[in-house]
């Protein structure tokens, strides 16, 4: 019973003395053994932090773009670039390096990375069109395109969809009928 104040045990005797219960049958037993009571804690859940999100954070703040990669994927199996960038970090902090070069060292190997990726994924690109092929999907897309995509039929909805047309077309004749009124009544 999480949700009551107090343990099942005093709860129990208070509505016994009180005559608002007959004693259940294993009062007795667990008024002679009653159960362990566990220390309350103080109701403020603490914040997990590990070592590497004071680097995480300056790495978001450093490349922006980059904020669409979750800080932690539980399902996913490849680390994303701000973790690596932050291990990379502490990885060189604990060789004896100063934190300054550790964050350059590591900012390099991104970038290198990140330019060794958009460069392959452009050779697949030509690939692929010259064998007449579709090209494989972007390693770094766009979070705004990623959206757009996303939204792209919802947009096109309003066109189409008698639904949305009729809801729209109610919306501007109100809007009409409002700016009647307050043209007659002088409020303009």
């Amino acid at each position: 019973m999480s949700y009551m104040r107090g343990d099942l045990l005093t709860k129990t005797r208070k509505l016994v003395k009180g005559l608002a219960k007959p004693a259940p049958t294993w009062l007795k037993a667990m008024e002679e053994a009653p159960p362990a009571t566990f220390p309350r804690v103080d109701g403020k859940i603490k914040k997990i932090e590990l070592p590497e999100d004071v680097y995480v954070k300056k790495f978001f703040k450093k490349h922006p773009d980059s904020l669409y990669h979750d800080a932690i994927k539980i399902s996913g199996f490849d680390p994303p670039p701000a973790r690596v960038f932050a291990w990379r970090i502490l990885e060189l902090k604990e060789q004896g390096v100063s934190e300054d070069y550790a964050m350059a060292v590591a900012d390099y190997e991104y970038r290198k990375e990140k330019k060794a990726k958009k460069k392959a994924y452009k050779e697949l690109k030509e690939i692929a069109r010259s064998e007449g092929k579709e090209p494989p999907p972007n390693p770094y897309p766009s979070a705004i395109k990623e959206i757009q995509a996303e939204e792209k039929k919802y947009v096109m909805d309003r066109f189409y969809n008698p639904k949305v047309i009729e809801i729209a077309n109610k919306m501007k004749e109100e809007r009409d009928m409002l700016l009647q009124d307050r043209a007659a009544s002088g409020q303009w």
